[in-house]
């Protein structure tokens, strides 16, 4: 097992040095003079000066990655020349949120398409599975925007039964923080329970049809213990993958999400760098977010390897 991770973490060295050249670059490579884009209406040729030697912007592009790169391996971000606040004081102010959004989101999207995977493999071609089958495809082309408009809507502006925007820290009051987070979470959950029903589902089916579930079905074990017991592990290996790739579809949706709702969390960081031409920001947290999304992957591997043994084995 140690050297199944060990090997594991030595791929992912070279894609993290990726990510943080493709991060690098995407101020570097936008046109013109960056000490004007990141200035605006502040670029003076005195302010120009005093930022080209801030930044080293005079010096080569690669002895200009190195050295960014050496400071993000000492922890330094980089600091907002409009804010003054450093890279990681914004995000760790605004991850918590974003944490809990996914977090909440994941657990519904599961909720929801978990029981019914198992329902709809345990009556294979029925009109549940067909009705079921049918709804997750509708959903899965409907936008994360329009189901939040949807959703408030019906449950903000019609029934008033939640909140459609704000946020109160959980620490606060825990019960308020959850009511924020109804409607949020559910718009990423709608977006998400599709795919993780129509996968499990299919996984559930094939499974299904092997033959150690022939023989637990003539012992005389019940449908629960086959279902849940028998055939849920097996069929989990593609759930999981599902479930590591949903996480940077939950970071793409919690920017809209947390735009449409007000929270303020990593999405509408992200949004407020972009308009206001913050590059620092921007490419600090874009950084942050891509690492956190290759390290969740190699999470996943790691899962894999303790779902199904011949993975680390190295015979799957």
């Amino acid at each position: 097992m140690l050297l199944f991770v060990a090997r594991r973490l030595l791929y992912l060295i070279p894609v993290l040095i990726a990510v943080s050249l493709l991060t690098f670059f995407i101020a570097s490579l936008l046109p013109g003079d960056l000490a004007y884009t990141i200035l605006g209406d502040q670029a003076t040729p005195e302010n120009v000066a005093a930022l080209h030697k801030d930044m080293g912007l005079d010096q080569p592009v690669w002895i200009r990655y190195l050295g960014w790169l050496g400071n993000i391996l000492h922890g330094d971000f980089g600091r907002s020349f409009r804010t003054g606040q450093t890279v990681l004081q914004a995000v760790t102010e605004r991850l918590p949120v974003s944490i809990e959004l996914m977090l909440l989101a994941q657990l519904g999207a599961l909720g929801i398409g978990v029981p019914l995977a198992i329902i709809c493999a345990a009556r294979s071609g029925g009109p549940f599975d067909r009705f079921m089958t049918g709804t997750a495809f509708g959903m899965l082309s409907v936008p994360t925007f329009l189901s939040a408009i949807l959703l408030i809507y019906f449950f903000a502006v019609e029934l008033r039964w939640l909140p459609a925007t704000g946020y109160v820290p959980f620490g606060e009051d825990p019960l308020a923080n959850l009511r924020f987070f109804v409607l949020p979470s559910l718009t990423l959950a709608l977006a998400e329970w599709p795919s993780i029903m129509r996968v499990l589902r299919s996984d559930m089916i094939a499974t299904l049809q092997e033959d150690y579930i022939a023989l637990a079905k003539a012992k005389g074990l019940t449908p629960a213990r086959i279902l849940f017991v028998h055939a849920l592990k097996p069929s989990s290996l593609t759930l999981v993958t599902i479930t590591g790739i949903n996480i940077g579809r939950l970071i793409g949706g919690a920017v809209i999400v947390e735009t449409i709702f007000a929270l303020p969390g990593i999405g509408r960081l992200l949004i407020g760098a972009i308009l206001t031409r913050d590059l620092i920001i921007l490419q600090g947290v874009v950084l942050l977010v891509g690492a956190g999304f290759v390290i969740m992957n190699f999470i996943v591997d790691m899962l894999y390897a303790v779902l199904d043994p011949r993975i680390r084995h190295g015979h799957a």
